[in-house]
């Protein structure tokens, strides 16, 4: 990995605070815009995953998508597909969203944390798109030049749509 330390902000996601219902399976269940910083001169794409640190599976995945171009700002709402239309071969592979993003969503009364990480890449990953978290992280260890990552929880509840 290169000096250059990676920074990001979820807008909607406060790191070690909480994240925007609309972001949740309890609102919109949309994925959040990702602003990022320090990004490497050498990085040629970007990847990110979303865990569920308390879930029962072990950093249960709900989210895994890469191939995103590389870049200081990564757009809320990304569309469902393995292959994203419009984001010019990036890909969503199998996670808790099959591919596509599927935020916090835990059981009512409970509270999860969850962990976003983001990751630059020397290369475009050439990757089947019903590879999971483990797969892609195999594929890539020599590939990231930076990571990141930022944690926040969500309370059960009822649903929301702010």
């Amino acid at each position: 990995m290169e000096d250059h330390v990676l920074e990001f902000a979820c807008i909607g996601v406060e790191n070690g605070g909480t994240f925007s219902a609309k972001h949740t399976g309890r609102g919109l269940d949309v994925s959040p815009e990702f602003v990022i910083k320090n990004l490497s001169p050498n990085a040629q794409t970007i990847a990110i995953t979303l865990e569920d640190l308390t879930h029962p599976i072990k950093n249960f995945t709900h989210w895994i998508i890469w191939n995103i171009p590389a870049t200081d700002r990564i757009k809320a709402q990304i569309p469902t597909g393995a292959n994203v239309p419009g984001m010019s071969g990036t890909r969503q592979g199998i996670g808790y969203g099959l591919h596509k993003y599927a935020g916090p969503k835990p059981p009512k009364g409970k509270t999860h944390t969850y962990r976003f990480t983001v990751y630059t890449l020397d290369c475009k990953i050439e990757l089947s798109v019903h590879s999971t978290k483990r797969a892609f992280l195999k594929k890539t260890e020599k590939h990231i030049l930076q990571k990141g990552s930022i944690t926040s929880s969500f309370e059960g509840g009822t649903s929301c749509t702010n």
